[in-house]
């Protein structure tokens, strides 16, 4: 492996660059974007919500499930051939649902969908940054994982897309245009700075001769057994499962729910736009909150603006923006703040030799929420024909959420690392 030419900017800004990229069309494309064709599904096909709605908690089940297979490749391998494949992957499924007229075919499209986000999202581009990255890396993740806030602004674009050519035709473009944005920036992704003569936040180089004393001398960290053992492992694991739930219900739902107050469609888009790019706050501010003063603190912060975020979301109706406005601030900036904590958190407590593998098993376990908050959601609405109760519900379990995680901080964080020895 050979120097890398940088033009004096550290290399792991670029990598953070072509993140940052990576994460705003896939998130805008294949996350935030099937809150667009969810009407025009059901519209056309006749499908229930909850039918409609299991797709997303599909995708979640089928990314939980890779996740862990995911991190342990991309620690081994690196991530530049997984993020190109995950390209093909998302292309594949997403031509596979412009076809679709069956739901068994609906839900084959998604597991396509849910093996390339796998390869191409928080995993691998979160494991790129943090090998490349340590006393920065809560402001490095923040950059890049603000793409996904900003993928939020592709959501009017979609609705105009389907539209002007219908969701079919709309969804067939979004698989070309991913295979021409994310394969190229898969070139750009290398795997550990001390491969390169490098050393993490660019601090120094060393000479060619010394490549290979800066191979082994990386820090021996938490193995993934270790890790498992750790209860703070479990309280972050489980109070980001909370999380999970709320978020990914509500982000499926939040245009069906506006229109179920009265919203029209086009509106409804631009507020579902605006929520990803509020995010954008959360990510960026406390990225580099929990550099300087404590990622658990900003972490429960985090959790509680998610709370009473959602209890605003139950009290919005369309004659109270004002409400609804609270709503998109503190669920926004409080979802993209507890996004990018998710990784620092893991890197701070775990170090990065098996950074991989273990946020792997986190996002695997966090599937139990990705699984159950849509459909639950989407049950709940067809039930009583109202979003009202279970937006209630979430905002308690965000409670538990902000418990678990102070929890880590009372108990954990300065004796763990002594007790488990890598292994």
């Amino acid at each position: 492996m050979r120097p890398l030419k940088t033009s004096g900017i550290f290399y792991g800004w670029w990598m953070v660059a072509a993140s940052f990229i990576i994460a705003m069309y896939v998130g805008g494309v294949v996350f935030f974007g099937f809150t667009a064709i969810f009407e025009p599904i059901a519209d056309e096909l006749g499908w229930s919500y909850t039918q409609i709605s299991f797709a997303s908690s599909f995708r979640g089940l089928n990314m939980g499930i890779f996740a862990p297979f995911i991190g342990i490749f991309v620690d081994r391998l690196g991530p530049r051939k997984i993020i190109a494949a995950g390209a093909f992957f998302i292309a594949a499924g997403l031509f596979m649902l412009s076809h679709t007229y069956s739901l068994a075919m609906f839900y084959g499209a998604f597991v396509f969908i849910a093996v390339g986000m796998s390869c191409c999202t928080q995993t691998v581009l979160m494991t790129a940054i943090s090998n490349w990255f340590e006393s920065r890396v809560g402001f490095a993740s923040g950059i890049a994982l603000s793409g996904f806030g900003f993928g939020g602004l592709l959501i009017p674009l979609i609705v105009r897309m389907i539209e002007a050519y219908g969701w079919r035709l709309s969804v067939t473009y979004l698989a070309v245009g991913t295979l021409i944005i994310v394969i190229p920036l898969s070139l750009i992704f290398r795997h550990k700075p001390e491969h390169y003569g490098m050393l993490p936040d660019g601090k120094r180089k060393v000479q060619d001769g010394d490549k290979q004393e800066a191979i082994n001398t990386l820090k021996k960290d938490f193995g993934v057994r270790s890790a498992v053992k750790s209860s703070m492992f479990w309280h972050l694991a489980l109070a980001t499962t909370c999380f999970t739930m709320v978020v990914m219900a509500i982000i499926t739902h939040i245009m069906p729910f506006l229109s179920s107050v009265n919203f029209d469609r086009a509106l409804a888009g631009f507020i579902a736009s605006a929520i990803p790019v509020a995010s954008v706050v959360g990510r960026l501010g406390f990225g580099w909150l929990g550099d300087r003063h404590g990622r658990i603190r900003a972490a429960a912060i985090a959790f509680g603006m998610v709370s009473i975020g959602t209890i605003f979301l139950a009290f919005t109706s369309s004659s109270s923006l004002w409400v609804l406005a609270l709503f998109i601030l503190l669920f926004g900036i409080g979802w993209g703040a507890s996004t990018v904590l998710r990784p620092s958190l893991l890197r701070e407590f775990f170090g990065r030799s098996n950074f991989g593998a273990i946020l792997g098993l986190v996002v695997g376990i966090n599937l139990i929420g990705s699984l159950a908050g849509p459909p639950l959601a989407g049950w709940v609405f067809d039930q009583f024909g109202s979003y009202k109760y279970i937006w209630f519900a979430f905002a308690g379990i965000m409670l538990v959420a902000v418990f678990l995680i102070t929890r880590i901080r009372s108990r954990e964080v300065n004796n763990d690392n002594a007790s488990f020895p890598a292994s």
